[in-house]
């Protein structure tokens, strides 16, 4: 594999984190993942809607109306005393004195409050119990909120038996704490359900997603938000590596009816007002091609506070074309502590050529936990030539865990010959999912000569995706004779992007033509005018098929990047098609590039339109840069010209550079000019 590698010139890959790859001296670009929101799936303070504190306050109404099967009132549903209300209250009747007590503490009157829920309570009102237990808890008084919430529980109060659980999750007592929680859940009490669906995934116990299903299914936003968010895991939404094997079908639940599954329950909870399930939703639509309405999830968030989603708004409007938008939707996250804006906002500075303002923006990224601002000051540094001070933020970054700061630190290393410092940092990265460091690690041990390892590597890298992978697979394939498999990988590498492998697949077809003879030709190069023969344009039939032939396309696309062999190929075919001004323009861009066969097929080209004196500079060009042929060219031509000296000396330029047929007819033609010069 080393041969192929110098064949196939290899470059050692750096990628960006949102999937931009550049090799070491390319432009900086948007830095940061908007793909990637990973967070722990735990509620944040405004979405956990299981507080106890107000929301579990119940007690009988004194009309009964709306209460529930156990004679509480839902949730939340506290009338205001009435002055009736406080007389019977103060005639001693129990269900008064709870309604009125029930009242106050929702007002906030604490003190007032006490004395009438206690009375209720000691009376045996078992809504006045639970009431009582919210009074005291908030006062600090946590074990006297205890035992009355379990008098409320032993009575029948859901409520009060959430209330329980959740003051037993608190101490520790998780045992406890799942036997009260499981009874106010099975009574139906949607907190009580959120509340055992969160104590049982905390565990990595069963049962889980069916109370989180259940407590969605009564409307709790932050229950709707985890059952998608257990969709979207199963769907493989969480972005696995793409070095490691996906998980198949869970539970019999194909993989896209998962997200679709996981998309209704997001939109259920942003409809409601929950911030992070507007972002996920807004990320699905995205990924889906429906930007408007991703756009809108994304503001609704955004203007909720959710720094996140600015960020994914700012990349939209970045893609639109906005950036003076994006920027301010950056800014927004960056100061509300998003490390993933901040890094955009530098690398925008960056683009701006703002290097200090770029690098303050990577720190802020940094300072928020985001280790690409350590791995984008290294590529800001390494633009600049620090190559140190890139070492260290490569160094940093890599040590917490990104992938491609450990692949760009092993090039680095690589670089100034470190080869053993730089191998096991390209095995860590490519062991994280990193494929371009999967790629380089190909190159290192063919470098060494270490063929079957390179192979394996590169296979590697190339099963994920890597197109210069996939070009050194087939290089490889060719050499063992297997043209229908490397012609596969020469397709993968061609149409993922790989200039070399669209020439490579081009040559494999052009001579796979059977309308195509390669043969001797003028010279018998097949980079050298005459050297293939091509199915000429107006003779026969399927001239339109000669001239769109499919190799002929993969050699423009070629050519069109800059590729000199390619532009020489493709002025071969639009000069066997008749096309001179075709062939010519692509003869001059690969000699003006460097190429001493563009220049020399440029030369012949010129030559037979009649204009031999500007044939004779590209000649020249040609031979200069160690074309053989093109030495033999000026030398008939200088003896012609009756320029015997020049002759001879082209002559004896020829013989040095060959190949063998031109160095013996050089020879010859030598031995004739001296013999005329002796004459």
């Amino acid at each position: 594999m080393s041969g192929s590698r110098q064949n196939a010139e290899v470059t050692f890959w750096v990628r960006y984190t949102r999937c931009t790859r550049v090799t070491g001296g390319a432009t900086m670009r948007l830095m940061g993942d908007k793909a990637k929101l990973d967070d722990a799936g735990r509620p944040a303070a405004h979405d956990a809607q299981a507080v106890h504190m107000t929301e579990a306050v119940h007690t009988t109404e004194a009309t009964g109306e709306g209460a529930g099967r156990d004679g509480e009132a839902r949730q939340g549903a506290v009338p205001s005393a009435t002055p009736a209300t406080r007389a019977a209250a103060e005639r001693g009747e129990t269900g008064a004195q709870s309604l009125l007590g029930a009242a106050l503490l929702r007002q906030g009157d604490l003190e007032g409050a006490e004395p009438h829920l206690r009375a209720a309570a000691l009376a045996g009102d078992r809504a006045a119990a639970n009431n009582l237990g919210v009074l005291l808890h908030q006062l600090g008084r946590r074990t006297e909120a205890a035992e009355w919430w379990r008098t409320a529980a032993v009575a029948g109060s859901a409520a009060a038996a959430h209330a329980l659980g959740r003051h037993q999750r608190e101490r520790g007592d998780e045992p406890a704490a799942e036997y009260w929680l499981r009874q106010a859940a099975e009574s139906g009490h949607t907190l009580g359900a959120y509340a055992l669906a969160d104590l049982l995934e905390h565990r990595g116990e069963d049962g889980a997603e069916q109370w989180f299903r259940a407590a969605a299914e009564r409307g709790h936003r932050e229950a709707a938000y985890r059952v998608g968010m257990a969709l979207l895991r199963r769907s493989g939404g969480a972005e696995p590596s793409p070095l490691v094997e996906s998980p198949g079908p869970v539970g019999g639940r194909d993989r896209g009816g998962a997200a679709t599954e996981a998309e209704r329950w997001f939109r259920q909870a942003a409809a409601r007002g929950h911030r992070r399930a507007a972002l996920r939703l807004g990320t699905q639509l995205e990924e889906r091609g429906e930007v408007r309405e991703a756009g809108r999830w994304y503001l609704i968030a955004a203007n909720d506070g959710e720094p996140r989603a600015a960020c994914a708004l700012g990349f939209l409007l970045r893609d639109a074309g906005n950036d003076e938008a994006a920027e301010q939707w950056w800014r927004r996250a960056a100061e509300a502590g998003d490390g993933n804006a901040a890094n955009a906002l530098g690398a925008l500075c960056a683009e701006r050529g703002e290097r200090a303002a770029a690098e303050r923006w990577y720190h802020t990224a940094l300072d928020a936990g985001d280790a690409n601002g350590a791995f984008n000051l290294g590529l800001l540094c390494a633009g600049q030539g620090r190559t140190a001070q890139a070492e260290k933020w490569y160094r940093r970054a890599a040590y917490a865990g990104h992938v491609e700061a450990a692949n760009a630190l092993a090039v680095l290393l690589l670089q100034r010959g470190d080869a053993q410092g730089a191998e096991p940092w390209f095995s860590k990265a490519a062991e994280g999912g990193s494929v371009d460091a999967a790629f380089n690690l190909g190159i290192l041990h063919a470098g060494r000569g270490e063929e079957d390892r390179a192979r394996r590597w590169y296979e590697r890298a190339c099963a994920a995706g890597h197109p210069e992978a996939a070009l050194q697979v087939a290089v490889a394939l060719l050499a063992e004779g297997d043209e229908e498999a490397a012609e596969r990988r020469l397709r993968e590498a061609a149409e993922g992007g790989s200039v070399e492998g669209a020439f490579r697949l081009a040559d494999l077809l052009e001579r796979q033509d059977p309308e195509v003879a390669v043969g001797t030709g003028t010279f018998g190069a097949t980079d050298t005018f005459g050297g293939r023969s091509h199915r000429a344009a107006g003779t026969g039939t399927g001239d339109a098929e000669s001239e769109h032939a499919e190799y002929e396309d993969w050699y423009r696309r070629a050519a069109e990047a800059g590729h000199r062999r390619a532009q020489v190929r493709l002025g071969m075919c639009a000069a066997a098609r008749g096309d001179v001004v075709e062939a010519a323009r692509w003869y001059r861009a690969a000699a003006e590039a460097g190429s001493s066969h563009g220049a020399f097929n440029l030369g012949l080209l010129l030559a037979r339109e009649g204009a031999e004196p500007e044939a004779a500079l590209w000649w020249t060009r040609a031979a200069e840069a160690g074309h053989g042929r093109a030495a033999l060219r000026l030398a008939l031509l200088a003896a012609r010209r009756g320029e015997l000296a020049e002759g001879r000396h082209w002559c004896a330029r020829a013989r040095e550079l060959g190949p063998d047929e031109v160095a013996r007819r050089a020879q010859r033609l030598s031995e004739a000019l001296h013999t005329e010069l002796t004459a």
